[in-house]
Protein backbone atom coordinates (compact mmCIF):
# COMPACT_ATOMS: atom_id res chain seq x y z
CA UNK A 1 0.00 0.00 0.00
CA UNK A 2 1.53 3.60 -0.87
CA UNK A 3 2.67 5.50 2.09
CA UNK A 4 1.24 8.68 1.73
CA UNK A 5 3.78 10.83 4.33
CA UNK A 6 5.40 13.69 2.31
CA UNK A 7 3.87 12.01 -0.99
CA UNK A 8 4.28 14.12 -3.87
CA UNK A 9 3.45 12.53 -7.65
CA UNK A 10 5.26 13.23 -10.61
CA UNK A 11 3.80 15.84 -12.79
CA UNK A 12 3.90 16.79 -16.44
CA UNK A 13 4.94 20.85 -16.70
CA UNK A 14 2.15 23.14 -17.92
CA UNK A 15 2.52 26.32 -20.40
CA UNK A 16 1.27 29.63 -18.41
CA UNK A 17 0.48 31.92 -21.31
CA UNK A 18 -0.07 35.65 -20.40
CA UNK A 19 -0.53 38.08 -23.05
CA UNK A 20 -2.39 41.87 -22.29
CA UNK A 21 -2.50 44.81 -24.14
CA UNK A 22 0.52 46.80 -23.69
CA UNK A 23 -0.27 48.89 -19.91
CA UNK A 24 -2.79 46.20 -19.05
CA UNK A 25 -0.38 44.59 -16.29
CA UNK A 26 1.33 41.73 -18.29
CA UNK A 27 4.62 42.64 -17.31
CA UNK A 28 4.16 43.06 -14.12
CA UNK A 29 2.42 40.20 -13.03
CA UNK A 30 4.52 37.89 -15.20
CA UNK A 31 7.27 39.40 -12.43
CA UNK A 32 5.28 38.83 -9.72
CA UNK A 33 5.02 35.18 -10.41
CA UNK A 34 8.61 34.67 -10.94
CA UNK A 35 9.59 36.24 -8.04
CA UNK A 36 7.22 34.43 -5.75
CA UNK A 37 6.78 30.84 -7.44
CA UNK A 38 10.07 28.93 -7.34
CA UNK A 39 8.22 26.13 -9.69
CA UNK A 40 7.69 28.37 -12.79
CA UNK A 41 10.35 29.91 -15.04
CA UNK A 42 10.34 31.81 -18.08
CA UNK A 43 10.91 30.64 -21.42
CA UNK A 44 13.74 31.86 -23.18
CA UNK A 45 13.26 33.11 -26.76
CA UNK A 46 15.94 32.86 -29.56
CA UNK A 47 16.03 36.30 -31.19
CA UNK A 48 18.63 37.97 -34.02
CA UNK A 49 18.58 41.67 -32.22
CA UNK A 50 21.90 42.68 -30.45
CA UNK A 51 22.70 41.87 -27.03
CA UNK A 52 22.23 44.52 -24.67
CA UNK A 53 23.80 46.16 -21.38
CA UNK A 54 23.29 43.41 -18.46
CA UNK A 55 21.77 40.92 -20.59
CA UNK A 56 23.24 37.34 -20.52
CA UNK A 57 22.99 34.71 -22.66
CA UNK A 58 20.75 31.78 -22.17
CA UNK A 59 19.29 33.70 -18.87
CA UNK A 60 17.44 36.44 -21.54
CA UNK A 61 17.51 34.91 -25.09
CA UNK A 62 19.27 33.05 -27.16
CA UNK A 63 21.21 35.33 -29.35
CA UNK A 64 21.41 34.08 -32.96
CA UNK A 65 22.70 35.53 -36.34
CA UNK A 66 19.52 35.70 -38.64
CA UNK A 67 21.49 32.80 -40.79
CA UNK A 68 21.17 30.64 -37.66
CA UNK A 69 16.88 31.85 -37.22
CA UNK A 70 16.39 30.90 -40.71
CA UNK A 71 17.85 28.04 -40.21
CA UNK A 72 15.46 27.06 -37.44
CA UNK A 73 12.65 28.35 -38.86
CA UNK A 74 13.44 25.67 -41.75
CA UNK A 75 13.84 22.68 -39.55
CA UNK A 76 10.90 23.59 -37.56
CA UNK A 77 12.30 24.15 -34.09
CA UNK A 78 10.37 26.69 -33.17
CA UNK A 79 7.15 26.17 -31.48
CA UNK A 80 5.73 29.96 -32.24
CA UNK A 81 7.93 32.64 -33.88
CA UNK A 82 7.73 35.97 -35.22
CA UNK A 83 9.12 39.06 -36.85
CA UNK A 84 8.69 42.25 -34.44
CA UNK A 85 10.41 45.75 -35.75
CA UNK A 86 12.74 44.37 -37.73
CA UNK A 87 14.17 41.26 -35.13
CA UNK A 88 13.12 37.78 -35.15
CA UNK A 89 11.97 36.06 -32.13
CA UNK A 90 11.25 32.06 -31.37
CA UNK A 91 10.54 29.99 -28.81
CA UNK A 92 13.10 26.61 -29.11
CA UNK A 93 10.71 23.64 -29.25
CA UNK A 94 12.73 21.28 -27.97
CA UNK A 95 13.83 22.98 -24.19
CA UNK A 96 10.18 23.03 -23.86
CA UNK A 97 9.33 19.66 -24.60
CA UNK A 98 12.04 17.81 -22.17
CA UNK A 99 11.03 20.50 -19.24
CA UNK A 100 7.23 19.58 -19.62
CA UNK A 101 8.19 16.00 -19.28
CA UNK A 102 10.43 16.64 -16.45
CA UNK A 103 7.50 18.87 -14.83
CA UNK A 104 8.99 22.18 -15.11
CA UNK A 105 6.24 24.82 -15.69
CA UNK A 106 7.04 27.45 -18.34
CA UNK A 107 5.53 31.31 -18.42
CA UNK A 108 5.02 33.03 -21.97
CA UNK A 109 4.46 36.67 -22.08
CA UNK A 110 3.64 36.62 -25.58
CA UNK A 111 0.85 37.64 -27.75
CA UNK A 112 -2.66 35.97 -29.27
CA UNK A 113 -0.52 35.40 -32.47
CA UNK A 114 2.17 33.44 -30.60
CA UNK A 115 -0.32 31.71 -28.21
CA UNK A 116 -2.01 30.55 -31.01
CA UNK A 117 1.09 29.25 -32.50
CA UNK A 118 1.52 27.62 -29.15
CA UNK A 119 -1.91 26.23 -28.69
CA UNK A 120 -2.02 24.53 -32.08
CA UNK A 121 1.32 22.74 -31.22
CA UNK A 122 1.30 22.25 -27.80
CA UNK A 123 -2.78 22.22 -27.37
CA UNK A 124 -3.63 20.83 -23.79
CA UNK A 125 -0.42 21.58 -22.73
CA UNK A 126 -0.99 25.45 -22.84
CA UNK A 127 -3.04 27.41 -20.10
CA UNK A 128 -3.95 30.94 -21.89
CA UNK A 129 -4.97 33.89 -19.77
CA UNK A 130 -5.76 37.28 -21.08
CA UNK A 131 -5.64 40.46 -19.11
CA UNK A 132 -7.92 43.58 -19.68
CA UNK A 133 -7.59 46.90 -18.42
CA UNK A 134 -10.57 48.44 -16.26
CA UNK A 135 -11.51 51.17 -18.62
CA UNK A 136 -9.84 52.47 -22.73
CA UNK A 137 -9.31 55.83 -20.00
CA UNK A 138 -7.42 54.09 -17.24
CA UNK A 139 -5.02 52.26 -20.42
CA UNK A 140 -4.40 55.49 -21.56
CA UNK A 141 -3.65 56.89 -18.62
CA UNK A 142 -1.40 54.12 -17.59
CA UNK A 143 0.79 54.75 -20.48
CA UNK A 144 1.03 58.40 -20.75
CA UNK A 145 2.12 58.07 -16.64
CA UNK A 146 4.60 56.00 -17.90
CA UNK A 147 6.24 59.15 -19.27
CA UNK A 148 8.87 57.50 -21.88
CA UNK A 149 6.24 57.91 -25.10
CA UNK A 150 5.14 60.41 -26.97
CA UNK A 151 1.60 61.38 -27.72
CA UNK A 152 1.78 59.47 -31.30
CA UNK A 153 3.49 56.58 -29.55
CA UNK A 154 0.46 56.39 -26.95
CA UNK A 155 -1.96 56.67 -29.92
CA UNK A 156 -0.74 53.96 -31.70
CA UNK A 157 -0.23 51.82 -28.36
CA UNK A 158 -3.99 52.55 -27.77
CA UNK A 159 -5.07 51.42 -31.45
CA UNK A 160 -3.06 48.36 -31.19
CA UNK A 161 -4.51 47.77 -27.44
CA UNK A 162 -8.04 47.78 -29.46
CA UNK A 163 -7.13 45.34 -31.97
CA UNK A 164 -5.61 43.00 -28.90
CA UNK A 165 -8.64 43.14 -27.03
CA UNK A 166 -10.30 41.94 -29.93
CA UNK A 167 -9.13 38.34 -29.78
CA UNK A 168 -9.98 37.98 -26.66
CA UNK A 169 -12.26 35.13 -26.77
CA UNK A 170 -9.00 32.94 -27.67
CA UNK A 171 -7.96 32.54 -24.00
CA UNK A 172 -9.45 29.80 -21.25
CA UNK A 173 -9.26 32.71 -18.65
CA UNK A 174 -10.16 36.42 -19.23
CA UNK A 175 -9.34 38.83 -16.35
CA UNK A 176 -9.83 42.64 -15.77
CA UNK A 177 -7.07 44.20 -13.88
CA UNK A 178 -8.33 46.47 -11.88
CA UNK A 179 -5.99 46.13 -8.78
CA UNK A 180 -2.45 44.34 -9.21
CA UNK A 181 -2.48 42.30 -5.81
CA UNK A 182 -5.82 40.70 -6.73
CA UNK A 183 -5.15 40.51 -9.99
CA UNK A 184 -2.19 38.41 -9.50
CA UNK A 185 -3.87 36.40 -6.41
CA UNK A 186 -6.63 35.41 -9.66
CA UNK A 187 -3.19 34.41 -11.72
CA UNK A 188 -1.98 32.64 -9.00
CA UNK A 189 -4.89 30.53 -8.26
CA UNK A 190 -5.70 29.49 -12.01
CA UNK A 191 -2.18 28.34 -11.55
CA UNK A 192 -2.63 26.24 -9.03
CA UNK A 193 -5.60 24.77 -10.22
CA UNK A 194 -4.16 23.70 -13.92
CA UNK A 195 -1.24 22.19 -12.12
CA UNK A 196 -3.96 19.51 -10.28
CA UNK A 197 -5.86 18.65 -13.32
CA UNK A 198 -5.82 14.48 -13.81
CA UNK A 199 -4.30 14.63 -16.66
CA UNK A 200 -1.55 16.27 -15.78
CA UNK A 201 -0.84 14.06 -12.66
CA UNK A 202 1.89 11.43 -14.56
CA UNK A 203 2.17 9.36 -11.30
CA UNK A 204 -1.16 9.13 -10.46
CA UNK A 205 -2.32 6.11 -12.13
CA UNK A 206 0.10 4.06 -10.40
CA UNK A 207 -0.40 5.41 -7.05
CA UNK A 208 -4.21 4.61 -7.80
CA UNK A 209 -4.13 1.22 -8.60
CA UNK A 210 -1.40 0.91 -5.19
CA UNK A 211 -4.54 2.21 -3.52
CA UNK A 212 -6.97 -0.86 -4.93
CA UNK A 213 -3.99 -3.43 -4.46
CA UNK A 214 -5.25 -5.83 -2.45
CA UNK A 215 -3.27 -6.61 0.73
Amino acid sequence: MADDTNLTLSRRGLMFVLSSPSGAGKTTISRMLLERDAHIRMSVSATTRPMRPGEVEGRDYFFVSQEQYDGKVARCEFLEYATVFGNSYGTPEAQIRDGLVAGQDFLFDIDWQGTQQLYQKMESDVVRVFLLPPSLDELRRRLTTRGTDSAEVIAARMARAQSEISHWDGYDYVLVNDDVEACYARVFQILEAERQRRARQTGLIDFVRDLMRPD
